[in-house]
């Protein structure tokens, strides 16, 4: 989608599974967090005005709401800053407005600060007062959900990946990119997008698929670069259209998995779906799960390699090595597997048949 020139615009339906996802994975990440620190950051990047035209909420307000209405609000005992950057003076103001209105609903200990300015500028800046005082950034969710490429630069990102509690989620607009990569106003976009030039190596590939491989392939490889040890990547399709890929990074295996499970809690809507990236026929949110393309990945895993515990599987399901999480693990895959003898299990490391608490000993056969 082009940069509206509107203060509001309409609510186009692919940004639904955006939003769903976002709510999703903040309902866990309010009280993981919220209970362990004494400050938490949500960073949105392009906030936008807060809404759209027919009053839909845009991801500020998703973001306050699910603070505000959260079941467990009360185990968030740190401070909750939200900062909303914002580029466009009129989208800025009308979002101040929307801020101001929600202000007396929220608990006492939260902050909202409303920025103007652009993201890769604005947090320039922070990260620039946080060296200067050799301080970390707080723990924080950094959404980055531009239109098109520009102002995305891989150099913030690293800043930001360099704190230790500092997760990104980032929309990445992939036709933007194939469209114009051959425009020689457009390649500063990619070399900042992208850290560097190596995104022109993917420019002489021919097959469609092998190209978009190498340009997400590369995202990958420099967000990992930059310190992500786990990075999730799902497409959203409208029939057999790629719309865009979302990619969070995030230091923690954990992560990882509540990401997936927000993924995975956004049923097909519309002629929209997500897919998976380890498989791209697997479509998520389906109420009928396919579960074998995962009891494969464990047998290819685990197989030969003695008895390994539990946590290691689910360890290993959670991560970025597979599109399932660990909720997928035990009915899904692993009851099937012993029910088939695909699976052997250490009967001293559990009492009851079928069923794998912590410390289960299992061999893949």
């Amino acid at each position: 989608m082009a940069s509206p020139k509107t203060k509001l615009w309409p609510l186009e339906p692919h940004s639904r599974g955006k939003h769903l996802v976002l709510k999703n994975y903040l309902d866990a990440w309010f009280p993981i967090l919220g209970s362990q620190h004494g400050r938490i950051l949500f960073i949105d990047g392009f906030a936008g005005p807060g809404e759209y035209k027919d009053h839909e909420e845009g991801s500020p307000l998703i973001a306050l709401r699910a603070l505000k209405d959260h079941k467990a609000r009360q185990i968030i005992k740190g401070e909750v800053v939200f900062n909303f950057i914002e580029s466009e003076p009129d989208r800025v103001q009308h979002l101040r407005t929307l801020v101001e209105a929600w202000k007396p609903g929220l608990p006492a200990s939260c902050i909202v600060e409303v920025i103007e300015g652009r993201f890769d500028e604005t947090m320039a800046k922070v990260l620039d007062r946080l060296d200067a005082d050799a301080k970390h950034l707080a723990p924080a969710f950094v959404m980055i959900d531009p239109f098109g490429v520009s102002g995305t630069p891989m150099d913030v990102v690293r800043r930001i990946l360099r704190n230790p509690k500092a997760e990104i989620y980032a929309s990445f607009m992939y036709e933007a990119i194939n469209r114009f990569k051959t425009a020689p106003e457009f390649e500063h976009h990619l070399t900042d997008l992208f850290g560097g030039d190596a995104w022109r190596a993917g420019i002489g590939i021919s097959d469609p698929i092998a190209r978009r491989d190498f340009f997400y392939g590369l995202y990958i490889q420099q967000l990992r670069q930059a310190g992500a040890t786990h990075v999730v990547h799902f497409d959203l399709y409208e029939q057999n259209r790629l719309v865009y890929a979302i990619f969070f990074a995030t230091k923690s295996w954990v992560g990882a998995d509540r990401m997936k499970q927000a993924i995975w809690k956004v049923a097909p809507f519309g002629e929209f779906a997500f897919h998976g990236t380890h498989s791209r026929q697997l479509t998520l949110g389906l109420q009928t799960v396919d579960y074998e393309p995962l009891k494969k990945v464990l047998r290819d895993e685990f197989e030969g390699k003695g008895w390994v515990r539990i946590e290691r599987v689910l360890e290993f399901v959670g991560s970025d090595k597979t599109d399932y999480h660990t909720g997928h693990v035990k009915k899904g895959a692993l009851v099937p597997m012993e029910t088939a003898g695909q699976i052997e299990i250490d009967g001293t490391t559990r009492k009851k048949k079928r069923s794998y608490p912590k410390g289960t000993k299992l061999r893949f056969k």
